[in-house]
């Protein structure tokens, strides 16, 4: 028991960059006292005290505003930072050096007495706020399941779910499974930016006419919003559903409308020389772009 409690403290300073000592987890840790309270809890279920084993979590879910079934199964260094409102049902189980952030749920969709109602954690296994993990499969070793994630199937070991309901996202890959659509830009001596479409063997370049196409201002925006250094996945694992490298999401968001409507001026343009390379003439009807409304909107 003491040397549970000792591995408990351990993972909680080494996980937890706040905390600044063994007597602030002691003392301080609402997700540290749930743990320790469900292991004396569990103790008395085993032993068929059923009573006395939901008054004590009973306690517990006061004091610490966690909820665990005392039937459920804990492993060694399990970690719940901050842990308001966590929900653990009675046949779930969870392995050896997981964690859980707060507002999550690992709960069932079916309600038979004696079945395995709850998922089973495996070892290492993060969940990140306010998921919830429905039914009784397995989540394997090593995954990772998304904030607000709904998992309502089993989980590859060292595999990424998220959204709702949530897919599965390979760590091998870091892509959707099925999924082999990339694009890359690169520049030509003469400045031309081509875009490259990649799907399966299968590649398509697209490329303005020439080097001073009409939404020139609009292409230099593009080059500030998309650096050639490759972007990393940002549709991956986030704890708190906030990827700290992404800035701020009205800027990235108008970052990307602008960028669509940058290649999609580039093969517009590209289709109207080939046009006119066949004799057709085309009139433009539309009113000019006013790029410099869209620079001052994006940098504010």
């Amino acid at each position: 028991m003491f040397k549970n409690i000792r591995e408990d403290v351990a993972c909680i300073l080494d996980r937890d960059p706040a905390a600044r000592s063994k007597l602030e987890v002691i003392t301080c840790y609402p997700g540290f006292h749930a743990v320790v309270s469900h292991r004396l809890a569990h103790r008395l279920w085993k032993a068929n005290f059923y009573w006395l084993a939901r008054f004590l979590s009973h306690l517990s879910r006061i004091l610490t505003g966690i909820e665990i079934h005392p039937g459920a199964k804990i492993g060694r260094r399990v970690f719940i930072d901050h842990g308001f409102g966590v929900v653990i049902g009675e046949t779930a189980e969870i392995g050896d050096d997981c964690t859980i952030y707060q507002g999550v749920t690992l709960g069932g969709t079916r309600l038979y007495k004696g079945a395995k109602r709850h998922p089973t954690l495996g070892k290492g296994v993060v969940v990140g706020a306010g998921a919830q993990v429905l039914g009784g499969f397995l989540v394997g070793d090593g995954a990772r399941i998304g904030s607000n994630a709904v998992v309502v199937k089993p989980v590859p070991a060292h595999a990424t779910a998220v959204g709702n309901p949530a897919r599965v996202i390979e760590a091998t890959s870091g892509e959707n499974a099925g999924a082999s659509v990339t694009s890359s830009t690169t520049e030509t001596a003469t400045g031309t930016t081509i875009e490259t479409l990649t799907a399966g063997t299968h590649s398509t370049k697209i490329s303005p006419c020439d080097s001073d196409w009409e939404s020139a201002p609009l292409q230099a925006m593009l080059n500030k919003s998309s650096p050639t250094e490759p972007r990393q996945n940002t549709a991956g694992f986030s704890a708190y559903a906030v990827d700290p490298g992404a800035g701020d999401p009205l800027n990235k968001v108008l970052n990307e409308l602008i960028t669509h409507v940058a290649r999609q001026d580039a093969r517009i343009s590209n289709l109207c020389h080939s046009l006119e390379a066949m004799g057709s003439k085309i009139k433009d009807a539309s009113p000019p772009l006013d790029t410099q409304k869209l620079t001052k909107l994006v940098d504010e």
